[in-house]
């Protein structure tokens, strides 16, 4: 398996889902990841050739990045509450279309968007495919924390079953920092068969700002195939 086939299997679900949902005069929100890249590539070439007239909400500062990159009309949630489409990627897919996000740190605002739009659509490649959430995906649930609270909030974590590291930048000393200014902790709770009790459990503790949990959001995944083929999921 190359690269060059993982990369040609994301490129043609980011294409195929652009194609089968944007229509003129959609507000679109933007998400993140790599799949999102190849979204945004050809929301932008559909919006010049056909006059499409499309509004783009980001959800982080890469988000922001793609759209003024490729021309499009980069508007705000204030401006637009209600969203046609919100395109973003994901960590992992279970198969009723539950998803983890936040592994680039970005999944309190994607959550946001995502919750204000009518269709979330989902784009990744097969190796984010389980059949429960914590199979593919072995750095745990992002959950965004308030900095005061995050030594609280891990020890709350370990007494319901979580096994908690804060999350450390790569490229500048101390923990990594989400554009809301807060930290981001990582916490492993193996295999997840009971997402929406454990995503309960979790918002429940002071500190919390929101979990990479997304459940019941997602109306459409697409999947780019090893061969380079897409399997589109409906809920």
């Amino acid at each position: 398996m190359t690269e060059d086939l993982i990369e040609m299997g994301k490129k043609n679900a980011a294409i195929k889902a652009v194609e089968d949902n944007v229509k003129k005069g959609m507000v679109l929100g933007i998400g993140s990841g790599s799949t999102i890249v190849y979204a945004v590539k050809e929301i932008g070439r559909i919006n010049k050739a056909k006059n499409l007239n499309l509004k783009c909400i980001p959800t982080s500062f890469q988000s922001y990045q793609l759209i003024i990159d490729n021309k499009l009309e980069l508007v705000s949630l204030d401006q637009y509450p209600e969203i046609d489409i919100d395109f973003d990627g994901a960590d992992e897919v279970d198969l009723d279309l539950n998803l983890i996000k936040g592994g680039g740190g970005c999944h309190v605002q994607e959550k946001i968007i995502a919750s204000n739009a009518r269709k979330l659509i989902i784009i990744v490649d097969f190796r984010k495919k389980s059949r429960n959430l914590g199979e593919n995906w072995r750095n745990g649930i992002p959950i965004e924390v308030i900095p005061m609270a995050y030594v609280a909030v891990m020890n709350k974590l370990k007494e319901i079953g979580g096994s908690p590291i804060l999350r450390m930048a790569q490229k500048k000393m101390g923990p990594v920092v989400s554009d809301n200014g807060n930290f981001i902790i990582d916490a492993d709770f193996g295999i997840i068969k009971n997402p929406s009790e454990i995503n309960n459990l979790i918002k429940q503790i002071p500190g919390i700002v929101d979990t990479g949990l997304f459940i019941g959001m997602t109306s459409s995944v697409y999947i780019g195939q090893k061969d380079g083929s897409v399997e589109v999921i409906h809920q």
